[in-house]
């Protein structure tokens, strides 16, 4: 069979509503990818920085919301590209429906898995960039390193696992991974 002969394969959202039970996958330009299961390493971060970043809003009194996976995202406010970020902060409460976020989040996190690689640090980084994330942070477990981008800001710095980090979406909040426990 030719090139021109195959027939090209165009995902929807409603091949996400149809997923079988506990099958996670995220939509990007048509293209449907499948989630692997997160290692305990992985949840643990996300518990850990969630927590963290929801008790500083609550001692705050803030209005953001913070939302760790499975969460859903409709990055554009549309169907188009549909993603389950690992924590997705959102100040915007006109944004929130009982589906997820149907627009950018303020802030988002992505723990890096070893089949989430190249998405976390490629497609996503560009996506987010171009919906209106303000600040998108890849936590990387393997490098043990933590990568900031301030999109406000077009800046980006890097961290280690024994760093403080500065959220700059807030004047006064960082993120000591030094306590973080990798066990």
């Amino acid at each position: 069979m030719d090139a021109a002969a195959k027939k090209l394969t165009y995902s929807t959202i409603e091949d996400i509503y149809h997923l079988p039970d506990g099958q996670r996958a995220e939509l990007i330009d048509g293209e449907l990818y499948l989630m692997a299961t997160p290692s305990r390493l992985h949840q643990r971060l996300v518990m850990e920085l969630s927590f963290r970043i929801r008790d500083y809003i609550g001692r705050n009194i803030g209005d953001c919301e913070v939302y760790p996976s499975p969460f859903a995202v409709y990055l554009n406010g549309d169907g188009s590209i549909y993603l389950e970020p690992d924590i997705s902060v959102i100040c915007d409460k006109n944004k929130l429906t009982e589906e997820g976020c149907k627009g950018a989040p303020d802030w988002i996190a992505e723990i890096v898995s070893p089949s989430s690689r190249p998405m976390d640090y490629n497609k996503k980084l560009f996506k987010y960039r171009t919906a209106g994330v303000r600040e998108y942070w890849i936590v990387d477990p393997v490098k043990q390193q933590i990568t900031v981008y301030n999109f406000e800001h077009d800046t980006f710095e890097e961290y280690t696992f024994s760093d403080k980090v500065k959220a700059g979406i807030y004047e006064d909040f960082e993120i000591d991974f030094s306590e973080i426990s990798m066990e």
